[in-house]
């Protein structure tokens, strides 16, 4: 019976996609910044040293310890409860500005498809309802999840489908020179890396997966290439249509879906934003409140975050994650695209540490995927994301959130984490 709860490998690769991508949603900003060319270039490039390796260590790692929490298991049985813990902190607190964004775009392309939900507290109560929705597929176990995320993935991608024929099929434009025609490389790159996160949440699932050791190298690499070719293939069709880089901005896709295929096209691109926000909240829902659950059996949350209804899912952890991002939703926190990828590159980091500790100190535990290369492999590995969360950190000292510098609001955030495990111990030790 508990076998049935498990999803398979497609449902694994549809919520690993739901995670990262959720479709080319987000990608607007790198090609009005950098033009087509430019834009492609970063969309190759990035997964290359970003992407790739973060998926091959994930694949490693979930075939060596494929349990519930994921990468929290990973940090905490290599380099120990603090580390462990850091690493729960930084993804939730990260997620805190990232969930609260999926809400948002949920109500206004809803809005857009019934203009009388976009008035008042509307888009907000429309919001609500919508993390209540999730909760309630969460509730209803995994394998629920993961079957409808299936659906999900497929109907969101029917329209850039209809958005590629139409663009490839008109004869090539000469309206718009492929080079580049303005730069921002490293804004780009950091946007690109933001949409390329995200393959480790997975990992937080590999209790309720069929044959996981093996099931994660997989779909982590079918995941990546369906990812890099869903992000590519529509700027593409659109670059051979010949449209003009003055129509991208952010949320774009709808108005240049009408531009190749009509209203029909754009309501169509509409339900698909619609249904990304909807997919991507679900998905993350399933991964994070693993977390909670996973530390709640380790002693660092009470007990209850560990209860489990009959069909497997952790309900009160789902039930308090929902009731967190509920109320960011509330305080109309909008997605702060530079601080998500230091507090999550950091997160990654210490999985990457975690991945050659594991090396080091449990060199005969069994491995079905092992990065190749020994050594040497796994600095080749760890050394292209390393470089770019450094860059990402000089990137976040320029960027401001109010009159703050977002580098210190990150810092800040890391250093909360610090002073709440030291709390924990000392009221457990008085316990």
């Amino acid at each position: 019976m508990k076998n049935l709860r498990k999803i398979g490998l497609l449902a694994l690769v549809a919520a690993t996609y739901a995670m990262v991508a959720g479709g080319p949603f987000g990608l607007e900003q790198i090609v009005a910044d950098n033009g087509y060319t430019g834009a492609i270039l970063i969309l190759c490039i990035t997964p290359i040293f970003w992407a790739v390796p973060t998926a091959l260590m994930v694949s490693e790692m979930a075939s060596a310890l494929p349990q519930t929490g994921g990468f929290y298991i990973w940090v905490r049985r290599t380099l120990g409860p603090f580390w462990g813990f850091q690493e729960s902190w930084l993804t939730f607190t990260g997620s805190i500005f990232d969930m609260a964004l999926y809400p948002i775009l949920f109500s206004a392309y809803l809005a857009h498809l019934v203009p009388a939900l976009g008035h008042g507290r509307i888009p907000l109560i429309v919001g609500i309802l919508m993390i209540c929705a999730c909760v309630l597929m969460n509730l209803l176990g995994t394998n629920f999840v993961g079957q409808g995320t299936i659906v999900f993935v497929l109907l969101l991608l029917v329209p850039f489908g209809f958005l590629v024929w139409y663009g490839l099929s008109l004869p090539h434009q000469a309206l718009v020179p492929l080079a580049f025609t303005k730069t921002d490389l490293m804004g780009g790159i950091l946007i690109a890396m933001w949409n390329y996160m995200g393959w480790d949440n997975a990992s937080t699932i590999a209790g309720d997966v069929k044959n996981a050791r093996r099931a994660y190298s997989r779909a982590m690499l079918i995941s990546v290439v369906v990812v890099v070719v869903t992000y590519i293939v529509p700027i593409l069709a659109v670059a051979h249509a010949g449209i003009p880089l003055s129509a991208w901005e952010t949320g774009s896709w709808v108005n240049i879906a009408g531009l190749l295929g009509g209203q029909r096209l754009a309501l169509l691109m509409t339900a698909a934003g619609v249904l990304t926000a909807l997919s991507t909240f679900n998905a993350l829902v399933l991964s994070l409140s693993r977390l909670p659950y996973a530390m709640a059996r380790d002693g660092f949350l009470p007990k209850v975050f560990a209860k489990e209804n009959r069909r497997g899912a952790p309900w009160v952890a789902i039930l308090v994650c929902a009731i967190f991002w509920g109320l960011a939703t509330g305080l109309g926190f909008e997605r702060t695209v530079m601080l998500d990828v230091l507090l999550t590159g950091l997160s990654i980091l210490l999985e990457f540490a975690a991945l050659i500790a594991l090396r080091i100190t449990e060199p005969l535990l069994p491995r079905p995927f092992r990065v190749a290369g020994g050594r040497v492999g796994l600095v080749f590995l760890v050394a292209p994301p390393a470089i770019l969360i450094v860059i990402a950190c000089a990137r976040n000292h320029a960027e401001r959130i109010g009159s703050v510098s977002a580098l210190i609001v990150g810092l800040g955030i890391v250093l909360l984490g610090v002073i709440f495990y030291f709390l924990g111990i000392r009221s457990r030790t008085a316990a």
